[in-house]
């Protein structure tokens, strides 16, 4: 049977205020009384006064030590010149630190795969792939659903997002594919770096969406559309887009923006949806033998269980007030059971992260670690990272 917790827990308010001189310091503060990292700050030029000016010329000093830190620079919006510069810094509780915008050759790594990394898989069907140092993901594109309708084997017919558990702090992205590919190896089979022995089938695997009408759930298929925004070594993005499908007689659209930054287990989804004014995401309860812990005032849900030879923690956080509800969907249908959180759908746009914490990556021991890794992570997705810029 499901075991299930639930936790009170509090909102907190975020803060985001900006001014500009000519001598342009960056103050970060954190509000929360825990050392935040792996926590991205992301600068447009209009905030940091470059409008007319390149900001690939520039970079980020630590104003107190001197120390330059790790950049990159994102083309939002595919223009060929770059909008934002990101940056990770390092706080410990309750304080604040200062960093200066410098002119500099530091630039985005040039690393032939860098540590966020993410593609389309046209090798693979055509797959979509990405990961950093701690996870790795994929979801499966129109030729695969086209061979599953044709009857042709090695299709997949899923909206679901499938869990890769990778154990290296490096890319194994191309790696896998390769040796599933190209050699007699596979990448069902760990050999030092992880396998991917996730079963997602029709699932919402780990962050999949649906939308619920009457006690039925209704999903999408596989993405029809795909556009990479950016890699490096602190960012991956990439937004899929999927035709419109039916739920109950009501038309719904989708486009997800997907990213997944360095340090994070947990992607950040903004789905930009109409035709209904909830949407559900989802985590499959695969044998339906797991733990479920709840806590809706912070926003979060996960689900820990025996996973082959190891153990597994998925989870969802839901940020600013949108998750209204939840629920343990239990059916004798193949792939059909989750656990559901529902969304307030906003200006036709929700907000949510999700991902995954194997036990035998060594990043969590048991299911208290991964719930204090997810409790701490709704805490900070709640309280950003206040930005003043001088």
């Amino acid at each position: 049977m499901i075991k299930t917790k639930l936790i009170a827990g509090l909102l907190l308010p975020a803060l985001f205020s900006i001014s500009c001189t000519k001598d342009t310091v960056i103050v970060v503060s954190n509000t929360l009384d825990i050392k935040r990292q792996n926590e991205t700050v992301t600068l447009s030029k209009a905030q940091l006064g470059l409008k007319n000016a390149s900001i690939d010329s520039y970079g980020i000093k630590d104003f107190k030590s001197g120390q330059m830190l790790t950049i990159q620079y994102v083309d939002i919006d595919g223009d060929g010149e770059n909008d934002q510069l990101l940056f990770q810094p390092i706080l410990e509780a309750n304080s604040s630190k200062k960093y200066v915008l410098v002119t500099s050759t530091n630039s985005t790594a040039n690393d032939s795969i860098p540590t966020c990394f993410s593609r389309f898989v046209p090798e693979r069907t055509d797959d979509y792939a990405w990961e950093n140092d701690r996870v790795a993901f994929r979801t499966y594109g129109p030729r695969a659903q086209k061979m599953i309708e044709e009857n042709i084997p090695g299709g997949t017919l899923s909206s679901g997002i499938d869990a890769w558990l990778k154990r290296v702090d490096y890319p194994i992205i191309n790696k896998w594919y390769h040796k599933e590919l190209e050699t007699d190896g596979s990448y069902h089979q760990d050999t030092g770096e992880g396998l991917d022995n996730f079963h997602v089938g029709a699932s919402r695997g780990v962050g999949g969406v649906a939308v619920k009408k009457d006690t039925t759930y209704f999903i999408s298929r596989n993405f029809t559309e795909w556009k990479t925004i950016t890699t490096g070594p602190i960012r991956t993005s990439f937004v899929l887009k999927y035709a419109n499908w039916d739920a109950n007689g009501q038309q719904i659209s989708e486009e997800k923006h997907i990213s997944l930054d360095k340090g994070s287990n947990l992607s950040k989804y903004t789905i930009k949806v109409k035709g209904t004014d909830t949407l559900s995401v989802g985590l499959t309860l695969h044998e339906k033998d797991g733990s479920v812990t709840a806590n809706l005032k912070e926003g979060w849900l996960s689900y820990w269980e025996d996973h082959g030879d190891s153990a597994l923690g998925t989870g969802i956080v839901i940020p600013d007030n949108q998750l209204v509800g939840y629920e343990e969907f239990i059916t004798e249908a193949r792939d059909s059971s989750n656990l559901y959180g529902h969304l307030k759908v906003k200006n036709n746009s929700i907000t949510y992260y999700a991902g995954f914490g194997w036990k035998k990556s060594k990043q969590f021991e048991n299911e208290s670690e991964w719930l204090d890794y997810i409790e701490s992570f709704a805490q900070k997705a709640n309280t950003p990272l206040q930005v003043e810029i001088k």
